[in-house]
């Protein structure tokens, strides 16, 4: 299922291109190897700060440690706007997770599969959504060629050719096994109140 992006999401997934972060974008990556499987997950996180607001148009400018600002317009997927304050902290936090496990001359019938869910702020609350996407995929082996780390799998819609970087995973792999694959991404967008301002009560 594929989620209902808020504005305030697909801007700030731009953030690691446009260097808008109030600190530098971190991440860590970490891959788990069983035998006949393999998982990788990566996480991100991006912070940006808001530095105008025009609750007319609904307009907010969110500007990065480097000094870059960008500005856009909040549509009204993106709730309790009204609780956007100059000043507040927006963080993201993005996780990737991708599997694959090889099933040994799989007679499944090859299929694609998309499910999800999405979360957003409570009445009151900072602005703040989410949403997960999970695609499972089966697809046939139609190729593997363990000098150059290709292996080619056909899909229920294309055929894809994917380059290994660990060549050793391509061993145990011949034509007609099947693999299943699960990509799985999640997105968290939460606004934190800026300090107030000195003297402020």
């Amino acid at each position: 299922m594929k989620y209902k992006l808020s504005i305030l999401v697909a801007v700030l997934a731009a953030l690691p291109t446009l260097s808008l972060a109030q600190i530098a974008p971190t991440g860590t990556s970490v891959v788990i190897k069983e035998k006949g499987a393999v998982r990788s997950v990566d996480s991100v996180v991006m912070q940006g700060r808001i530095i105008a607001i025009d609750q007319d148009t609904r307009r907010v400018t969110i500007k990065g440690g480097s000094g870059r600002e960008l500005s856009f317009v909040a549509g009204p997927e993106v709730k309790n706007f009204a609780q956007l304050k100059v000043g507040d902290t927006v963080t993201m936090n993005v996780i990737q997770s991708l599997a694959l496990e090889l099933k040994k001359g799989g007679h499944e019938l090859r299929q694609r599969v998309e499910s999800g869910e999405t979360i957003s702020a409570q009445p009151g609350q900072k602005p703040m959504g989410g949403e997960s996407m999970t695609v499972r995929i089966i697809a046939d082996v139609t190729a593997v060629n363990r000098k150059t780390g290709m292996v080619s799998l056909r899909g229920p819609q294309r055929t894809l050719d994917l380059k290994v970087k660990d060549k050793t995973m391509l061993k145990d792999i011949a034509v007609g096994d099947q693999v299943e694959a699960t990509f799985e991404e999640a997105t968290v967008i939460s606004v934190r109140a800026g300090k107030p301002a000195k003297g402020a009560k």
